[in-house]
């Protein structure tokens, strides 16, 4: 039996036959997707996406774009493994950390903290799921910032997600934030991406040195870098899937990329040793000298839109 909180959830947004809210792992709220178009799977904590699904073609559903580890925390206060984690409003460690500060977690409460669902609505052949996340006493202990953020989902043939922030306080604050999408790839070793030839980049596993791409990206060892002016599109390419998956982003003027490499998996409690070799991260992003400031009453709208085509 569901809940009453579920319940409650259902009465008020489910779509019958289409989107309906029920219990994921360890009873966490899942809003659950099924379409012509596609199925997804959506927790209220941290507004996690898990799962996209796009009908091909020949009428079948592809293989997941989203990588999900089987050793995903669900529960309370720890983030999801895999999927799409929202990085706000901070990305990587909180600058200024000092002893004696209130505990920050990486990469920002947004991706540890159950959001509010407003709404499900159905637009033509898409789905779209908005959440919200207010400021609160708990936010406001580690961020001192009044807050609001939405999170849209739009669920069809395409996948797109915005994040927009706003500021409800009466003095500016900056932010940096992060859309960490795990791809799921048939093996990291034969994929390769394409867009970003040439751009500088922050190498984070060389003391944020910055570099220069010298084109496409591979994965021959753990890689964490950080594209910078990097407002266009980015393809992934996977020969094993025989898939491609394009990014297009919106008001994003870098783009995270991530594999942690074997070593780096075995130091993940959530992520099995091997798992490490099929997923890479792509990440429509605004961080470190690309943080986005906000005076009292203005908004900031991030977005990137997937694509996952067969590989022709």
């Amino acid at each position: 039996m569901p809940t009453p909180f579920i319940s409650a959830l259902n009465l008020r947004h489910a779509l019958p036959g289409i989107a309906s809210v029920v219990e994921g792992a360890n009873g966490l709220p899942k809003i659950h997707i099924t379409t012509p178009q596609a199925s997804a799977e959506i927790y209220l904590h941290g507004a996690h996406l898990t799962s996209w699904r796009p009908v091909g073609p020949d009428g079948k559903a592809q293989e997941d774009v989203l990588f999900l580890s089987r050793r995903s925390h669900f529960a309370p206060g720890k983030a999801i493994r895999g999927g799409i984690p929202i990085c706000f409003p901070w990305f990587g460690p909180k600058s200024g950390q000092k002893a004696g500060d209130p505990p920050a977690p990486q990469h920002g409460f947004a991706r540890t903290t159950e959001w509010t669902l407003e709404a499900i609505t159905q637009q033509q052949n898409n789905v779209i799921v908005t959440l919200s996340l207010t400021s609160s006493e708990t936010t406001l202990h580690s961020w001192p910032h009044p807050f609001r953020a939405e999170y849209r989902i739009t669920i069809g043939s395409e996948l797109s997600i915005a994040l927009t922030a706003t500021n409800t306080g009466q003095s500016p604050f900056t932010f940096t934030e992060a859309l960490h999408t795990y791809h799921h790839v048939g093996d990291v070793a034969q994929v390769f991406i394409t867009g970003l030839d040439g751009l500088h980049y922050l190498d984070n596993r060389d003391k944020l040195r910055e570099k220069i791409q010298q084109g496409d990206i591979t994965f021959p060892t753990p890689t964490d870098n950080i594209y910078l002016d990097a407002p266009g599109s980015v393809v992934l390419h996977d020969p094993t899937l025989a898939r491609t998956v394009t990014v297009d982003k919106q008001q994003s003027a870098t783009t995270v990329v991530w594999n942690p490499g074997s070593e780096g998996a075995i130091a993940l409690a959530d992520l099995a040793d091997e798992e490490w070799d099929y997923f890479a991260c792509i990440e429509a992003s605004n961080v470190h000298a690309f943080a986005i400031q906000l005076d009292p009453g203005q908004t900031h709208t991030m977005t990137a839109t997937l694509r996952s085509r067969p590989q022709s």
